[in-house]
């Protein structure tokens, strides 16, 4: 059993909500973004894909916190997301001024990549509808006190969309722990999102006040040494050639200094090609260390979201009571199937993962 008291669900109308921007992805398939005449749109976004999952694959019931500009594109989006199974009820709309010169939606245009060639995302998010949310815009004390949700989960991608995207992060986080609602945060660092707000200096200095509401960091070693600040020798950003053990150092050290983490989880990924990976994980839970099954040369259709169906797989574990040894293997095979699919998204069922984490293999089933 883990640490985590968790809301009974009879009192919450959700299992999980997400807070979070979610783009239009627009995917050239097996070709490049600069020579392609066609893309497949589908949608993403690191703290909502966790949300749909859960709900898609694992039958739990979920929403979404974001904004979009009111126009075709953002129409689409919400399509998408219908189409999920996330309710929509949370989703703000801002007027459109028909030229997007003061509001407009995200696009993410993104590669696979295969073999020597890795992905490639192109990000075109400046001046959205979700990173204009500002604090005050969303009513945290109705969707945590009178409506209830056992779960709340964001990340560090949505708290350095802008000043004001921090500011609601850390808003929502107090609001969800005030109500007893369990707050997940994937710290996702990405350089080029911090550059013009501050840079290293302002993500810690956010992640680290975000950090202090959180029970289950996630997060790889990058993310932890740059948006917490931890160092330990043996801690490498090539995943395929880190010490575990000095990894595992760098959590009991975080844990040490933010005694309200009950859960750390980090994917642990060794990259051999873009469509060849060593793929596992672990987690810290009661004390101790819980590794998951090794999935070893996993071969990947798009590793785009894998992360982020890990985290989905995680949660389902806790939410359903499961421990944290079933917990982590629900998200590494989750995490596994998720990436022989394209799209940020899942396309298993909750039957699949259980059949990979059992040890079943891909013959063919008919």
């Amino acid at each position: 059993m883990s640490e985590l008291t968790l809301r009974p669900a009879s009192e919450c109308k959700y299992d999980c909500v997400s807070l979070g921007e979610i783009m239009l992805r627009l995917d050239p398939g097996e070709g490049r973004v600069r020579t392609t005449r066609q893309f497949q749109a589908w949608e993403g976004g690191g703290e909502y894909n966790v949300t749909r999952g859960l709900r898609r694959c694992f039958g739990l019931n979920t929403a979404v916190v974001t904004a979009f500009a009111d126009n075709e594109v953002g129409r689409l989006v919400e399509d998408f997301i219908l189409q999920g199974g996330v309710d929509t009820s949370w989703v703000q709309w801002k007027e459109y001024d028909g030229i997007g010169r003061t509001v407009r939606n995200g696009l993410n245009f993104t590669e696979r990549g295969f073999g020597i060639r890795g992905a490639v995302g192109v990000p075109d998010r400046g001046n959205t509808a979700a990173s204009q949310l500002k604090a005050g815009d969303v009513d945290w004390e109705k969707l945590f006190g009178e409506e209830g949700t056992r779960w709340f989960h964001t990340g560090g991608i949505y708290a350095a969309l802008s000043d004001s995207t921090a500011e609601v992060v850390i808003e929502a986080v107090k609001a969800a722990k005030k109500h007893g609602t369990i707050v997940s945060f994937d710290l996702n660092y990405r350089p080029s999102l911090w550059k013009s707000i501050g840079g290293l200096a302002k993500a810690q200095e956010v992640n680290r006040e975000i950090a202090k509401y959180v029970d289950v960091m996630i997060g790889n070693e990058e993310d932890f040494t740059a948006c917490l600040g931890f160092e330990v020798e043996g801690v490498d950003e090539n995943i395929s050639e880190i010490d575990v053990g000095a990894f595992e150092k760098m959590i009991t050290q975080a844990v040490k200094e933010f005694p309200n983490f009950k859960v750390t989880a980090t994917t642990l990924r060794g990259v051999k090609t873009a469509t060849v990976n060593d793929w596992s994980a672990i987690v810290w839970c009661d004390g101790k260390f819980h590794r998951s099954r090794e999935y070893p040369g996993l071969e990947i259709m798009d590793r785009v979201g894998g992360g982020d169906s890990f985290a989905s797989g995680l949660i389902y574990g806790f939410l359903s009571d499961a421990g944290a040894d079933a917990a982590v293997n629900y998200g590494a095979a989750h995490g596994a199937l998720a990436m022989t699919t394209p799209g940020d998204t899942s396309m298993v069922t909750v039957k699949e993962v259980e059949k990979i984490m059992g040890g079943g293999g891909a013959r063919v089933v008919r």
